[in-house]
């Protein structure tokens, strides 16, 4: 086999379609040629894809396909929201189409025929794809409730600039309601409805709202989330995970980076502001989560009933 010609560069290290690389100037005959890779009809690939972005690999696939949107888990993926991600060795695209249209049959790609209204669909990195309210609509059909709740609480909450380059949320809870009035009867709706009534703004990990989910479950109070400890002369501390101010107890979830030397010394100075300040600090990490947090929520009440909270209280 004869050395091809060189893709342009724009082509070399990513999926495109057949057209595109059409109109750049690519021939036929290089389009045919044994190095790429065919990825359903009219895509191509230079190579392995599995390692690439998702916005990458899944751009092509909705290009060749008109009146399409990247939905369900890609969409969950391209937003950057939590849930579960699919593990198969060949990757599949969740594409959504409108009610009506003819149906698709291509390798790679996972199709929705439903009904769908013009501004539900958003464009993200120059792709189509279902606005947050409507992706986590979609995943009623396929995630467990909590899962749907720990994907919801992350497309309300308000976001830290600094952190993240943006500072309004996906959507409100509002929107999220917006979707289900809209759909009445929808695969997954009774699950949405109750998935609903558990979002709550202020949650910035998952490990934070499956921990607020399993407090609300054992029946202890509701805890507050990420809501700052004002001194009695007003000035301001920082925002515990969550908390109880009436009972002085702050709750703080510990991931793995808090094994980091830094962060160790910033816990401990945390924690001294915690005593100086008169408040109880709960330390949760993940060997706490197992068994819907069993061990988590039984912390949590040691503290609360030491503080003098009583069941029915």
């Amino acid at each position: 086999m004869k050395t091809p010609q060189p893709l342009p560069d724009d082509f070399q290290d990513r999926p495109f379609t057949v057209a595109e690389a059409t109109l750049a100037g690519v021939s036929p005959k290089r389009l045919r040629h044994g190095s790429l890779t065919a990825l359903g009809k009219g895509i191509r690939s230079p190579g392995p894809t599995a390692d690439l972005p998702l916005t990458l690999r899944v751009r092509p696939f909705i290009e060749v396909n008109e009146r399409c949107a990247a939905s369900h888990l890609t969409a969950l993926g391209l937003f950057g929201l939590p849930g579960r991600r699919q593990k198969e060795t060949s990757e599949m695209y969740h594409v959504i189409r409108p009610e009506g249209e003819a149906h698709l049959n291509r390798p790679h790609v996972i199709v929705h025929r439903m009904k769908l209204y013009e501004d539900e669909i958003t464009v993200l990195d120059g792709i189509p794809i279902t606005t947050p309210e409507r992706t986590w609509l979609d995943l009623a059909e396929m995630l467990i409730l909590d899962a749907l709740v720990v994907a919801g609480d992350s497309c309300v909450r308000v976001p830290r600039a600094a952190f993240e380059g943006r500072d309004m949320p996906l959507c409100s809870i509002a929107d999220l309601q917006r979707m289900i009035d809209r759909h009445k009867g929808k695969r997954g709706i009774r699950k949405a409805k109750e998935a609903l009534r558990l979002i709550r703004v202020g949650s910035d990990s998952p490990q934070e709202s499956l921990l607020r989910l399993a407090i609300v479950r054992a029946r202890l109070p509701e805890p507050e989330l990420n809501v700052p400890i004002i001194a009695g002369d007003g000035s301001r501390h920082h925002e515990p995970d969550l908390s109880y101010r009436n009972y002085r107890i702050g709750i703080e979830y510990e991931g793995e980076q808090h094994g980091e030397e830094g962060q160790i010394v910033r816990d401990i100075a945390r924690s001294e502001r915690y005593s100086a300040l008169g408040w109880t600090e709960v330390r949760i990490s993940k060997r706490h989560m197992h068994d819907d947090a069993r061990a988590a929520v039984a912390k949590i009440r040691t503290a609360l009933v030491q503080a003098g909270w009583r069941p029915g209280k």
